[in-house]
């Protein structure tokens, strides 16, 4: 028998909507259908060779590793951000997880208290929180503050009981919507969270993946309540290889050290091979340094092109200036929509898939109202290592332009322009 709690918490509760849509975009292709592939967030881009050569040099490591992770990779992850982020972390605050998703939920099981999710956010913040058993409150935005969680809200939520133990789930640049914060709102951010004792377990797995490479962590300004998430899948296109990071402060070392004894009794540690292999990753070095450079060139690009697009289509949505996502507001369509009997982001996202091939996910699925016609949109379906090569091409400091763009990343770009015809029809 499942325990009544879980149970509860699973009878409604869907597969990942993110993995969903992925299968499903799979089997329509299959099926012969033109699919525009828009709605899992994997990179499009190849392992760098530096570091796929470092897989091949390891393969032969067999050994069970220490459940806290490599040791020499958490003297490189905890370098890594000392150096990109400016933030003080030690080698022994660093865990190692297969996946940052799976370190996410060991942290709410071992942790007691309210989950704070900004609202729209990653799909499986609030699926993981619910399984757990943890309460969980969405703290919500709205356009006019480009979808960014305001101090405001959080410090008047925290204020209602001022004793609880809180964690707030901060994400940036962000899934599902591109864009990021700054300096000055992220140090607002720590302000009220510091007042109010509230844990900021900051998810960065796409920081170097800001289209400038001018990520900002929260972690320098607010070093005693910050745990840094990061990971390989996103900004080294190593998704499949499964492997996260978290940086903890001292001051959270009870936590710390909670994650690490579930962490050995569910999945002991991770691959040593690909342990091995994300020392060389995180050490980074020219060849990392170059991949970075053109993989946030085409980013920018491309985010750019695609944001013209929709805005002049008339789609709500704000540049994005990291990852590779755009968050789409459909309100201005609403009579339109309406009139299609389109009532809500679920119906709007399977009326497109059926009409174009167009595979986006509804804004449902990131802790949106349903009745909100919002969806988020991932422009990643196109050859990453073709793109790479030819943008090596170009000096760093000139401009890839249109012809690039179409040549590329051409069925995004059709993509794009299927969905701007479908809203005006």
């Amino acid at each position: 028998m499942i325990p009544k709690s879980l149970r509860s918490a699973l009878e409604h509760m869907p597969q990942s909507a993110t993995l969903a849509i992925n299968q499903r975009s799979i089997a329509l292709q299959k099926a012969g259908k033109t699919v525009y592939r828009f709605g899992l967030g994997q990179s499009p881009f190849p392992v760098p060779d530096v570091v796929v050569r470092a897989l091949q040099k390891h393969a032969p490591e067999k050994d069970y590793l220490p459940v806290e992770g490599l040791y020499a990779l958490r003297e490189a992850v905890a370098q890594f951000h000392r150096e990109r982020d400016g933030a003080h972390v030690s080698p022994d605050g660093v865990l190692i997880g297969p996946g940052s998703k799976e370190l996410m939920f060991l942290t709410q099981i071992c942790f007691d208290g309210e989950i704070l999710l900004p609202s729209p956010c990653w799909v499986s913040y609030g699926p993981q929180a619910q399984i757990a058993g943890r309460k969980v409150v969405r703290l919500m935005t709205d356009p006019s503050t480009r979808w960014r969680l305001q101090p405001d809200v959080l410090d008047a939520h925290c204020a209602q009981d001022p004793g609880l133990p809180r964690l707030l789930i901060l994400n940036y640049p962000g899934n599902p919507d591109g864009d990021s914060y700054t300096t000055e709102a992220l140090t607002r951010l720590a302000e009220v969270a510091r007042r109010h004792g509230v844990i900021v377990l900051s998810d960065e797995i796409y920081g170097l993946t800001h289209h400038h490479l001018q990520h900002q962590s929260i972690a320098p300004l607010y070093p005693e309540g910050s745990i840094i998430s990061s990971g390989l899948s996103k900004w080294c296109g190593a998704g499949g290889w499964r492997l996260g990071t978290f940086a903890f402060p001292d001051s959270l070392k009870w936590l710390q050290d909670a994650v690490a004894v579930a962490a050995s009794e569910s999945f002991t540690s991770v691959s040593a091979p690909i342990q091995y292999a994300a020392i060389t990753a995180f050490q980074g070095g020219p060849e990392i340094d170059a991949y970075l450079a053109h993989q946030s060139r085409i980013l920018r690009e491309l985010g750019q092109e695609i944001y013209q697009r929709l805005h002049q289509t008339g789609v709500q949505l704000t540049p994005p200036v990291g990852a590779f996502y755009v968050w789409l507001d459909f309100s201005g369509f609403g009579e339109d929509l309406l009139a299609r009997g389109i009532l809500d982001s679920p119906a709007l996202c399977e009326q497109l898939l059926k009409d174009t091939g167009v595979a986006i996910l509804p804004g449902k699925a990131f802790e949106r109202p349903a009745s909100e016609l919002t969806a988020r949109l991932a422009y990643v379906d196109f050859d990453g290592e073709a793109a790479l090569n030819a943008s090596r091409q170009f000096p760093l400091d000139v401009v890839l332009g249109p012809d690039f763009l179409s040549q590329h990343c051409g069925k995004v770009l059709d993509g794009i322009d299927a969905l701007c015809d479908w809203l005006r029809a």
